[in-house]
């Protein structure tokens, strides 16, 4: 019965649309406003997304859309409600007590060469974040989402510490079968809540997730390919919602002179590169091989062709970080002084870690903004006709299509 009601729906002619929702810590909440602006354009009670992706943070939205696809305004709307009154002791804890006896189990491990304590298996504590999942992810409800057709496939990515493969842990409809490429996989699952803690298990701030005899970081870590997942999955056409300022919208450098960087800054790129840099290279070579299909589609070796628009922020996150530091729990701020992460250099690491209500309202702010002057590209993305050509220049948008 749900084969059948997605064979119906592709011989109507509408794409089978996909959603990616990258990582990116505490910039997420620049793609739930953008949810929440989609949510207004179409406000129909099914989910427009029939194959959905998440990656670390993003596979936490991914999750709520997926497990209620059939009320998907609703799952916007909780979704809003959340990150919109965020707190950093919601995701792990920052209490000076906690934050104390962290920093002394490193500097014992470390002056005792581990013969009196082992390394912490990380820098953060992050089981209130497993606690906050539980209490608003039912994953029961992937299944009757997928059942009653609401759904074609939901996918969790994740990152094997044992073979270094991306691996893309989803459910979907029978026709969706499991692939193997080179670096990157798809496993069938029964998804839980293990599966999205591993997702977002960035490495070195936050524990790797056992599953299985394997354990697993943060979907974004090996990750070159992160529309593969959608494609593979049954997505003709597919959109981005990511993370990184547009090129025009980044903050501008103030140093006169040659600085050391800091180790925050430092993690801080990190971070940023881990995110977003593979999801652009993507995207370009996605572009070759639609022209290809175009160009000579007996030589594409099957491939087909695959439409896709991004957005992205209009303003940089680093500059709305930067008004939001005074609101960080003592213990983040000290720690974030300390390593450099919060300074006049760009506040990048705080910019990924900030999970306090000011800043994530001012970024779902954003991303409702730059969705609604982008609802031309999208209704014509969404519909499946020929996206215009002035979405380019829009206000957050990138365009990929041919």
């Amino acid at each position: 019965m749900t084969e059948g009601a997605f064979q119906s729906h592709r011989s109507s002619g509408r794409p089978t649309v996909g959603l990616v929702l990258t990582g990116g810590g505490s910039r997420a909440a620049y793609q739930v406003g953008a949810l929440l602006a989609l949510s207004e354009l179409w406000p129909r009670s099914r989910n427009p997304f029939q194959v959905i992706v998440g990656t670390s943070a993003g596979a936490m939205a991914a999750a709520v859309l997926a497990a209620e696809a059939h009320q998907w305004r609703r799952a916007v709307q909780g979704l809003e409600r959340v990150w919109a009154n965020f707190r950093s002791e919601q995701i792990f804890h920052v209490d000076p007590v906690h934050m104390l006896r962290a920093g002394m189990h490193w500097v014992l491990a470390l002056a005792s060469g581990g013969l009196v304590l082992t390394p912490p298996k990380s820098m953060l504590d992050n089981s209130p974040l497993r606690h906050l999942l539980g209490v608003h992810i039912d994953f029961s409800g992937i299944r009757r989402s997928l059942s009653r057709g609401h759904l074609r496939a939901v996918a969790l990515c994740s990152t094997s510490y044992v073979t270094g493969h991306s691996v893309a842990f989803y459910d979907g409809i029978e026709a969706c079968t499991e692939w193997s490429r080179v670096q990157r996989v798809g496993r069938r699952t029964e998804l839980t809540v293990d599966h999205l803690m591993s997702s977002a298990a960035i490495p070195l701030l936050f524990p790797p997730m056992r599953l299985g005899d394997e354990y697993f970081g943060d979907g974004a870590m090996r990750q070159l390919n992160p529309l593969s997942p959608a494609i593979h999955l049954g997505a003709d056409r597919v959109l981005i919602i990511g993370v990184r300022a547009r090129q025009s919208a980044g903050v501008p450098v103030t140093r006169t002179q040659p600085m050391m960087p800091s180790p925050g800054e430092i993690f801080g790129y990190m971070l940023d590169t881990l995110f977003t840099d593979q999801i652009y290279g993507d995207l370009e070579q996605l572009d070759k091989i639609n022209e290809l299909v175009k160009q000579a589609p007996e030589a594409a070796g099957g491939s087909r062709h695959v439409e896709t628009l991004m957005l992205a922020p209009s303003v940089d996150p680093r500059e709305i970080a930067s008004r939001h530091g005074h609101e960080l729990p003592k213990g983040l701020r000290a720690l974030l002084r300390v390593i450099g992460g919060r300074d006049a250099s760009g506040f990048q690491l705080a910019s990924y870690l900030t999970f306090e209500s000011g800043y994530t309202r001012e970024l779902i702010e954003l991303g409702y903004r730059d969705a609604m002057e982008a609802r031309d590209a999208l209704d014509a993305f969404m519909s499946g006709e020929k996206t215009p050509q002035v979405v380019a220049t829009s206000p957050g948008v990138v365009a990929q299509a041919t």
